[in-house]
């Protein structure tokens, strides 16, 4: 019975110590946007966002803290592994806005995510 007993109380301890690892994984770090911005076509105000990545590393999660809407993207490769150990949004001045470019999360960093074509079309009317 004792025997039964430790392995329920193992059992346990380890699933804790899964869920703890999990939720460290899963990091969340605050950055203070002091302007209002444009991601995906939607204008997103000032203020403190939470950029958070999965447990795999492969994903970053930008959401505003009064809010609830979030935006996901793909990370890939940025910078030679350890080479940067920061937290950045870029974003490109546009038409007097400012438009999201990319996220950085230590060294994996977002594909560009706003539209080539639009930036072509900010800059020549004809689209050349």
């Amino acid at each position: 019975m004792q025997s039964m007993f430790r392995k329920v109380v193992m059992a346990a301890a380890v699933g804790v110590f899964a869920t703890l690892a999990a939720s460290t994984a899963n990091a969340e770090n605050k950055v203070n946007v002091p302007f209002s911005f444009q991601v995906a076509g939607k204008t997103l105000p000032a203020g403190n966002y939470n950029i958070s990545h999965d447990s795999t590393g492969s994903f970053v999660t930008l959401r505003n803290v009064n809010a609830t809407q979030s935006f996901t993207w793909l990370l890939t490769p940025g910078l030679p592994d350890g080479a940067s150990k920061k937290i950045a949004l870029r974003f490109d001045d546009r038409n007097g806005g400012h438009v999201l470019q990319s996220v950085q999360f230590n060294s994996m960093i977002t594909p560009r995510l706003d539209d080539a074509k639009k930036i072509a079309s900010d800059r020549d009317p004809n689209g050349q």
